[in-house]
């Protein structure tokens, strides 16, 4: 496969690049990425300029004419897409380029597939995959059974309303014209690499800086973590073996309140660094809640496991004092 991952300089897309360019199922890998500022070509150090499977395209998937140019160009026959702006904050402060980036960004990837592939592909000739996020199903109540694939579409802030529209454009693809589209949903990731405007960087730059520590309101909206190497594997497992047309949960079942999971690395860093001064847990500091806040995501990953075999296998407790 010739296989375009957008995104690539990015936490997720860099993990994975590493974890899957060594298969030998891939001729070449196409990283497309506009290097905004969530990119940085220092994630993939030992393969950027260096990989005989490589290339990058710096290209913002906004500008028609270039997304075309590099899945012509390169015979792109797989995508992986995973570039998107994904920060809950900064879409409540600015929704535009969420818009701009996530729906019409993934609009004009479609298109130029569609135009490099014909009407008509065979089964795992060409492949699209989705990469989306389980806020596209809004909040579930704490004693509420988790999503499935079935659960409908209930976003509840601008960036999950930007994934949840991208996620209906390829559907709609799959329905009008038989694109070869699978859709993926992932719980929240964590592992190295990760940009320190997300949750678990923030906090161990808290604690190193010996800073306060702020949390959204009363630190009890409850999420569902998985390591990025699990999340690789699950997109590798759905681009191999998962079915066209269909959508994958991904997750683990491990929950954590955001307070039960602040103070966790909190004793975690004590633990390691016990030369730091201790009692890191004071310096955390419940700050004004964000607006629309959901209080739990979780994902039910029956099918996924039933489909591809895929589960995840790294426990949180055993990557998360790593961190420190």
């Amino acid at each position: 496969m010739n296989l375009l991952i957008t995104g690539g300089a990015g936490f997720i897309g860099s993990n994975l690049i590493r974890h899957i360019i060594d298969r030998p199922e891939v001729a070449q890998l196409i990283n497309l990425d506009t290097l905004t500022y969530a990119g940085n070509l220092g994630n993939l150090e030992g393969i950027h300029d260096q990989h005989p499977k490589y290339a990058f395209e710096q290209v913002d998937l906004r500008n028609v004419p270039e997304v075309h140019r590099v899945v012509q160009m390169h015979g792109i026959t797989h995508v992986i897409h995973l570039a998107a702006e994904s920060h809950v904050d900064r879409s409540i402060a600015s929704a535009g380029v969420f818009m701009e980036t996530n729906v019409l960004g993934t609009l004009h990837l479609l298109d130029a597939c569609r135009s490099q592939w014909g009407e008509k592909t065979q089964e795992k000739e060409h492949r699209f995959i989705q990469v989306s996020t389980d806020e596209v199903y809004g909040s579930l109540a704490m004693d509420e059974a988790p999503f499935t694939e079935d659960s409908p579409l209930l976003p509840n802030s601008p960036y999950a309303a930007s994934k949840a529209a991208a996620d209906c454009l390829v559907r709609s693809y799959i329905k009008t014209h038989g694109f070869p589209a699978i859709i993926t949903r992932c719980c929240n990731n964590y592992g190295p690499n990760q940009h320190e405007e997300k949750l678990i960087p923030t906090v161990l730059k808290c604690l190193r800086d010996r800073c306060l520590i702020p949390v959204y309101g009363d630190g009890q909206q409850m999420r569902e973590w998985i390591h990025v190497t699990d999340h690789a594997e699950a997109l590798w497992q759905v681009l191999m073996n998962g079915e066209t047309g269909e959508i994958y949960n991904v997750g683990t079942g491990e929950e954590r309140t955001n307070l039960d999971l602040v103070n966790w690395l909190c004793d975690a860093f004590d633990a390691q660094l016990p030369g730091s001064g201790g009692n890191s847990r004071a310096l955390v500091s419940l700050v004004t809640d964000r607006p629309g806040h959901d209080s739990r995501y979780a994902v039910n990953v029956s099918k996924i496991r039933a489909a591809v075999g895929w589960e995840a296998s790294i426990p949180l407790s055993r990557k998360f004092t790593t961190f420190c």
